[in-house]
């Protein structure tokens, strides 16, 4: 069985995404987030391991408890996060 997320973010645009979510920030520990894009792209920097990947409504993207990240949206685009405190199947 799937776990199901406890808390979930408004959905944000390009517009409406936070500073916040722009800079450097991460997940409190036990707590797994899952960056769900439901149109256009974002980028999505992992700061520790050092990486990146674009996030797309077919790609979604796991981001670990205490895992340091960034986001940067790549044009227009509409994206949600979904809260779990167990890591979630994508």
């Amino acid at each position: 069985m799937n776990a199901l997320p406890y808390r979930s973010t408004p959905v944000f645009d390009e517009t409406t995404l936070p500073a916040a979510l722009r800079s450097e920030h991460r997940t409190k520990a036990g707590v797994w987030g899952v960056i769900r894009v439901i149109e256009g792209s974002l980028r999505l920097t992992y700061l520790d391991p050092a990486s990146e990947m674009i996030v797309t409504p077919d790609r979604p993207a796991l981001i670990l408890p205490e895992q340091p990240h960034f986001v940067e949206p790549l044009g227009v685009m509409r994206m949600q996060v979904d809260f779990y405190d167990q890591r979630p199947s994508l």
